[in-house]
């Protein structure tokens, strides 16, 4: 036997053990880098109602925060710390835009980090206010802009379901199919309800199709289903402005002279002039409208198509 023969049989042996250790030392698959990859962004949106448009096109692929809580208007909102912490948290922010959030330039100027903004009302042209509202309007300086009350017209919505598409899409490429889709299905969402608002309405006599409200919010919604501005107790477009005197009193001549039956006031509103007024034209005041805030979830209000109808059904009934 030639002194290689042991060694020969043991080769297979020695190569067994070889590749025990080779694969012993490799490093684990589970443990090897991974390639990384972006981080969802993180949606913040300014009012509630529009928080819900941005949930309706975003779907399940974004988590969607909500900078003010139910309730608030956003024309008197003050930002605190743990907001500009909020804005400073964001990857993107949603607002409405046109004036209405007039603390926001202060906040965006505190808040840390970078963000894209996206303006849900860009693209639309605010509405001229007819002869009767110029003369009871004295607009805000932070509502240079116009009426920035746009969602209260719900075929108005669809350009801001259109900007939100479009935004969501930009900081997410990947997830630009699924927004096309949510967005154009909830746009026949917001057809149905434009139909059926204006079968509601309809229900009214044109005669009897007259607004007055606590700030000017409802123009949108009444160049939309045939109803008339009579008048506003604060007569701007900002709920934080003061009627004077004078235009109070010009406010009660109109209501007699139109006939008007109601005075609607928001949510929150303070019903105090409003009951003087109705005390001296015999209208009478109607309370609860969801003009800036969705209600609280398994309210009237819960989601801005559910909003929207509960306000149509409180005018409707008021008025017929």
């Amino acid at each position: 036997m030639s002194q290689f023969d042991g060694f020969s049989k043991r080769t297979p042996l020695i190569l067994v053990w070889a590749l025990l250790l080779l694969t012993a030392c490799a490093p684990s698959p589970a443990l090897s880098p991974r390639s990384s990859t972006p981080a969802a962004p993180n949606v913040l949106v300014v009012e509630t109602f529009l928080a819900d448009i941005t949930r309706q096109v975003a779907g399940d692929r974004l988590t969607v925060d909500t900078l003010m809580p139910l309730g608030v208007d956003p024309h008197s909102f003050e930002p605190t710390p743990a907001d500009v912490a909020k804005v400073s948290a964001s990857t993107v922010l949603v607002t409405n835009g046109v004036g209405l959030e007039a603390f926001l330039d202060k906040l965006l100027q505190n808040a840390d980090g970078k963000r894209v903004v996206i303006e849900a009302a860009n693209g639309l042209t605010p509405r001229t206010p007819t002869a009767t509202e110029e003369a009871h309007d004295s607009a805000e300086p932070e509502h240079e802009e116009g009426d920035p009350h746009f969602w209260l017209d719900p075929i108005l919505v669809m350009r801001y379901v259109e900007n939100i598409r479009d935004g969501l899409s930009q900081v997410d490429p990947d997830g630009a199919l699924l927004y096309a889709a949510n967005a154009a299905a909830y746009v026949t969402q917001l057809q149905a309800l434009d139909a059926w608002i204006r079968e509601q309405t309809n229900q009214v006599p044109i005669a009897q199709r007259q607004l007055v409200t606590n700030h000017e919010s409802l123009g949108y919604f009444a160049d939309r289903y045939g109803f008339q501005i009579i008048g506003a107790i604060v007569p701007s477009v900002s709920s934080g402005a003061s009627p004077s005197a004078q235009q109070l009193a010009a406010l009660v001549d109109q209501i007699k002279a139109t006939g008007a039956r109601a005075i609607f006031l928001e949510t929150g509103a303070n019903p105090q002039l409003a009951e003087q007024v109705a005390a001296e034209t015999g209208a009478s005041v109607v309370t609860g409208l969801l003009s800036h805030s969705l209600s609280a979830p398994g309210g009237e209000g819960a989601t801005y198509i559910e909003m929207m109808k509960h306000n149509t059904r409180t005018i409707v009934a008021a008025l017929k």
